[in-house]
């Protein structure tokens, strides 16, 4: 793969918006992407491997649990922050960013917003240092879009819960030591347990043949009458609001996330339209090249301005659900579209991997249905804004 020579675009001049501990972070993130991730990223997916030594390097910029509190082992920035760190993640890669927002936001989050302070104290450190690593369990084979539906239950035997079903396209599944997993009671409510490595009848089968976030580690998580310690349920809040929680926090980081993909898109066309000659001249010079250009930078520098006001608004604890859908959408959707106008810009070059577009593009097909597809985004504004149910 050819050298990272990216230069972030801020058309609008939207740093002036950051504070310097803002810059400051996504500068230490980007330098890390540039050291770590660029160089061997490409073999990687080549290879549909996860490139386990990079956990350390996550943990050291801060990449787990950056909004947790210091005092369980995080780095307490704000959601500013943790935007700009998934965005300069997802510039290296989306299954790069998927492993820390997954450890983050779907596993950190729960534990602390919804656990008790035992359960903080034991995880939340060995999962901010990286010496832990989790996933968090809620799709199932048969209920994607309709988590409610789930049929993973566990019942009560004594002193422990007897856990059975099984989750798929789960995250970080094949290496991780704790899963966070979402089942019924035997009153079908909703509650999230902790499952560790090791339980018996815990088991983490590797999803293979995936053409899309091929760096990231994907499996499925097989309940088969474990037995799970009644002190491992998550015991401050229940219901499917319990998960969808989780997954605000998640779809905000997304939101921010692939906006990196589309500007690491957007600058490999840029360059390479100034580089490439054809009938005499630079590419970039033709109408047509410089229409695709000019588009994608007016639709990032929007999803910019979405998502740093839709930052302020978490800070200020204002983010409605519906809000995160829409940046979550929208952003997602404009990436994909980048990474499709900036291979074409590139010719056949562009499916090759000497450059991250084809990468980024396959990865982006991904990222447009996972924790909520496009559609289902579309009918949670719809909701909102006609208080019409289109789910029922």
């Amino acid at each position: 793969m050819k050298p990272d020579l990216f230069e972030s675009p801020d058309y609008y001049n939207l740093d002036d918006l950051l504070t310097d501990e803002h810059k400051l972070v996504r500068s230490a993130t980007r330098a890390w992407v540039k050291r770590d991730v660029s160089p061997i990223i490409e073999d990687y997916a080549q290879k549909a491997e996860f490139p386990m030594q990079i956990i350390g390097g996550l943990a050291d910029i801060g990449a787990f649990g950056p909004y947790i509190p210091e005092e369980y082992g995080g780095s307490g920035l704000d959601q500013i922050s943790y935007g700009l760190m998934m965005q300069e993640i997802e510039r290296g890669d989306s299954g790069i960013r998927s492993t820390a927002s997954v450890q983050s936001s779907l596993v950190m989050y729960p534990i602390w917003k919804y656990g008790n302070e035992t359960q903080r104290q034991k995880y939340l450190p060995k999962l901010a240092s990286g010496e832990w690593m989790g996933c968090f369990g809620l799709t199932e084979p048969d209920h994607g879009s309709n988590p409610s539906e789930m049929v993973t239950n566990f019942k009560v035997k004594g002193d422990h819960y007897l856990l059975n079903g099984a989750k798929m396209w789960i995250s970080n599944a094949p290496f991780a030591q704790l899963a966070v997993v979402w089942a019924k009671d035997e009153n079908n409510r909703i509650h999230g347990l902790i499952v560790e490595r090791g339980m018996e009848g815990f088991s983490t089968p590797e999803t293979h043949n995936k053409w899309s976030l091929r760096a990231s580690a994907t499996g499925e998580l097989i309940f088969d009458n474990v037995k799970v310690p009644k002190e491992n349920i998550l015991p401050n809040k229940s219901g499917l609001g319990a998960p969808l929680g989780c997954l605000d926090s998640a779809r905000y980081g997304i939101a921010w996330g692939v906006i990196g993909a589309a500007m690491d898109c957007y600058d490999t066309a840029l360059r390479y339209s100034k580089e490439r000659m054809q009938f005499g001249k630079p590419i970039g010079q033709f109408q047509l090249q410089q229409k695709k250009l000019a588009e994608m930078i007016t639709e990032i520098t929007k999803a910019q301005l979405l998502t740093w006001r839709l930052g302020v608004l978490r800070n200020e604890g204002k983010a409605t659900s519906a809000q995160i859908s829409m940046a979550k959408r929208n952003n997602v959707n404009m990436a994909i579209n980048i990474a499709r106008e900036a291979r074409q810009i590139l010719g056949g070059m562009g499916i090759t991997g000497e450059y991250s577009i084809m990468r980024h593009s396959m990865n982006l097909e991904s990222v447009i249905t996972y924790e909520g597809t496009h559609d289902i985004h579309l009918l949670i504004t719809g909701l909102d804004i006609t208080g019409l149910n289109a789910f029922k």
